[in-house]
């Protein structure tokens, strides 16, 4: 199989399951709403900056590549 045509079906597949995480387990993750999350609320503006979320997916991620190559 070409190497391309894989990467977009697995990379398809890893995203289709991390929605439905993220929909479903929502109550149970608080994911994007963590201590460190920058949020400002004025009267007609809301500004929302996922500092801490943005920081514990990259690590995971960086985990998950890291193992990923181990097996290579």
């Amino acid at each position: 199989m070409n190497p391309v045509a894989k990467l977009l079906i697995i990379s398809g597949l890893v995203m289709v399951a991390v929605g439905i995480v993220w929909q479903f387990g929502g109550r149970f993750l608080n994911l994007g709403r963590l201590p460190g999350d920058i949020v400002v609320e004025k009267e007609n503006f809301r500004f929302y900056f996922p500092l801490m979320t943005s920081i514990i997916v990259s690590i995971v991620l960086s985990l998950l590549f890291y193992i990923m190559r181990l097996f290579r």
